[in-house]
């Protein structure tokens, strides 16, 4: 059924406003939609499906209250997300956060192979601090210094946004997630949780907290970043007044 969708109709909230002018509403084409996101639309507009905006922001709000208690818990969180049109805003989210972060590919085995994945993030920083130390230079011939740089940089490409990442994440943020299939599988075999910024085309299976919008539109991208980085945020701010303020154990004499 088509409906003819209006911003009076459509908009109730000051969120739910936001998404209005983000372009959030807007999903794929029909032949496109994937049976489980059924229940979050608010109808079709000449073949293209439409959120309903109202659910939209009653699930942006849920996925960053679950992203505050994270944060409170002090768990660490990994953004993914790897689509040219939104990996620098996943970026910059994540390296204003401190945060773990993938948005160049995905190296299968990052969740399930973590013991492994911890060598070569150990190797990386090895480099990382000899390059830097001048170590590289003295040790090694100009040919091996020029193939242990380039196998660095290799390194960092693949893997320079996790190295941070000492254990397994509380949860993923992920963009797109059947962009990120690999990641969504991982994160399902580890048990790990998944928040993920997804648009009509996308199922909801393995997905702990689904946020509907245009996951392909950067406006859109970036504002539900924007509420669930500020949640985390929040709650790793509760996390470090209350660490701080905790009573220090007594040293036995």
């Amino acid at each position: 059924m088509e409906s003819q969708i209006t911003r009076n109709e459509h908009i109730s909230s000051p969120l739910t406003e936001r998404l209005f002018r983000a372009g959030a509403h807007y999903g794929f084409s029909k032949s496109r939609r994937h049976p489980t996101v059924a229940p979050y639309l608010f109808g079709n507009k000449q073949g293209t499906d439409i959120f309903d905006l109202e659910k939209t922001s009653a699930l942006l709000a849920d996925a960053t209250a679950y992203l505050h208690t994270l944060g409170i818990a002090g768990k660490q969180v990994l953004f993914v997300g790897t689509k040219e049109e939104i990996k620098g805003v996943v970026l910059a989210k994540a390296q204003a956060l401190s945060m773990p972060f993938v948005t160049n590919r995905w190296i299968g085995g990052t969740l399930t192979n973590f013991p492994e994945m911890q060598k070569r993030l150990k190797y990386l920083a090895t480099l990382r601090a000899e390059h830097a130390s001048g170590e590289l230079e003295r040790k090694y011939t100009k040919k091996e210094h020029l193939l242990l740089t380039r196998e660095m940089e290799k390194l960092a490409f693949n893997f320079g946004g996790i190295v941070s990442m000492e254990r397994l994440p509380g949860a993923l943020v992920v963009v797109d997630p059947r962009h990120e299939a690999t990641a969504i599988r991982e994160a399902a075999q580890m048990r790990i949780p998944v928040v993920a910024i997804m648009s009509s085309d996308c199922a909801l299976k393995d997905i702990e907290k689904p946020v509907l919008v245009n996951d392909a539109h950067r406006a859109s991208v970036t504002l539900a970043l924007d509420e669930l980085s500020a949640g985390y945020n929040t709650g790793i701010l509760e996390h470090a007044d209350a660490t701080a303020s905790a009573p220090q154990a007594t040293p036995r004499a």
